[in-house]
């Protein structure tokens, strides 16, 4: 690749981190704007109806396109994905995004590569040693300092707990997402098997489809969702650049650039989650703040570099 070409590919990663970490502000903005799991399912709608007229373009173009995955094996380890990825994540974040700030959340989320390699380590028949525990308590310290000396003492304190303690749930779903994602990926063999975007949008139809029955029960109980103006730029903003473009992006700068220096930009999106909240939301920004982002990101490198040193030495 040209050093132009390179370079614009690294704007295109820091584009990515800026609309996955605006996407908290917004995402709380559209928890408290609609039902939680309605305003979920919305999203979702949207992003399969991308995800599928995009489908639909490859196909038009003689591009060899599957709609849905062909064999039961992969319908089941599908489900269980979507169960965790889209259905148990989105429970978790638009109920924690309804209560605590979106800047908290965003650094907690940070957390995540933590859970991923712990929860992989026994399918990898990889053992934990006692700097992965040494990194686990050093997240969890900066969870702690984010969560209990947050500058944005105007949500209550009890609502911000309990918020943050959905976050973190939402953080290990997403982490089984990871690695059963991971896995499923390990088993395929020869140039018929489903691509990462395949996987990515079947799974995301069948979490969509697990969302439905709850929106209708919360359609039950709060009656026809009426979304504001505001409401429906959040639906498409999620739908459409977090959960699509911003994907695609991503997945075009692992392909460029190796999954190491696309995956480093990850560490602004918690960045940019506290600028969004500040701009959108008229959050507080505070030393607590940067001191738990300091913690969890170290806790991440702990667990990151002894995983790696376990698995290669």
């Amino acid at each position: 690749m040209s050093d132009g070409k390179q370079l614009g590919m690294h704007g295109l990663m820091l584009l990515v981190a800026l609309i996955w970490g605006l996407s908290w502000a917004v995402g709380r903005i559209l928890a408290l704007g609609l039902p939680p799991l309605t305003g979920a399912w919305l999203r979702y709608v949207v992003t399969m109806l991308l995800f599928y007229l995009w489908f639909a373009a490859r196909a038009a173009r003689g591009e060899s396109v599957r709609w849905l995955p062909s064999d039961r094996q992969s319908w089941k380890t599908l489900s269980l994905i979507g169960l965790t990825g889209v259905l148990g994540y989105q429970i978790f974040f638009m109920h924690g995004m309804r209560l605590t700030a979106a800047g908290d959340a965003s650094l907690i989320i940070t957390f995540n590569p933590i859970f991923t390699v712990l929860l992989a380590a026994p399918l990898l028949g990889q053992p934990i040693s006692r700097k992965m525990f040494a990194g686990l308590a050093c997240g969890f310290v900066g969870v702690a300092v984010v969560t209990g000396w947050s500058p944005n003492t105007d949500i209550p304190f009890d609502e911000r707990i309990l918020g943050d303690f959905l976050i973190l749930l939402a953080s290990l779903n997403w982490a089984l997402t990871t690695n059963n994602t991971r896995r499923m990926m390990e088993r395929r063999s020869g140039e018929a098997e489903a691509t990462t975007l395949e996987i990515v949008v079947w799974y995301s139809l069948l979490g969509t489809l697990m969302l439905t029955p709850l929106a209708v029960w919360e359609t039950w109980q709060y009656g026809m969702p009426e979304p504001t103006l505001t409401d429906w730029y959040a639906i498409i903003y999620l739908g459409a650049l977090s959960s699509v473009l911003a994907y695609y992006w991503f997945a075009q700068g692992i392909e460029k650039l190796g999954a190491t220096a696309a995956a480093s930009y990850v560490f602004l999106v918690p960045v940019f989650g506290v600028l969004g909240g500040v701009w959108l939301l008229d959050e507080k920004v505070g030393w607590t703040l940067l001191v738990g982002f300091v913690m969890i990101v170290s806790g991440v490198r702990i667990v990151q570099a002894e995983s790696e040193r376990l698995r290669t030495g």
